[in-house]
């Protein structure tokens, strides 16, 4: 599938500058690295750090619960042999509840943050794309490419560093 996106992106640059080309006029390009711009932006930044502290007990529950498995385990490797079948079933029991609820507690802590990490990216692309768009409109640039499906550029022509400025500009993080 990349191919043919990258197959067609190649034939439509072709057949625009082709175009280009023979009506003479004169096209004004950008590059920008669009993932770059949105990551380091302040306003993800910043809600990258309120994530990480939201989840921070979570993280820590687990952490909890991952030494309370291995204590068990420890038990059941030093003690092997010299604990009643009662105490050691009781044990291998206990274990067990253990590694079900860190596995509940791991997924749905990763489904949660995977939730509000797509989320937070999705909005903040949508206002990156239109603070690209406002900065192509007054720079008069044509084109802005997205430098993943760019083979080559001069480093003159990118604006991933502007559009990060525009969008912290337009978006301060609160």
């Amino acid at each position: 599938m990349a191919v043919r996106l990258g197959l067609r992106l190649f034939l439509a640059c072709s057949a625009w500058l082709s175009i280009a080309q023979v009506s003479s006029a004169q096209v004004k390009l950008a590059v920008i690295n669009l993932q770059r711009a949105v990551l380091e932006s302040a306003e993800i930044k910043k809600a990258s750090a309120e994530m990480e502290a939201r989840y921070k007990p979570r993280q820590a529950e687990m952490e909890k619960l991952q030494r309370e498995l291995a204590g068990i385990q420890q038990q059941l490797q030093t003690n092997s042999g010299k604990l009643t079948p009662q105490a050691e079933a009781d044990l291998t029991a206990n274990g067990q509840h253990k590694q079900k609820e860190l596995q509940r507690v791991q997924e749905d802590l990763q489904a949660d943050v995977d939730r509000d990490r797509n989320d937070i990216l999705s909005k903040a692309t949508q206002k990156m794309g239109d603070v690209v768009k406002k900065m192509a409109e007054d720079r008069g640039f044509d084109v802005v490419v997205d430098i993943t499906n760019t083979v080559y550029f001069k480093p003159a022509l990118e604006i991933t560093s502007d559009a990060i400025a525009a969008y912290d500009k337009a978006y301060p993080a609160k």
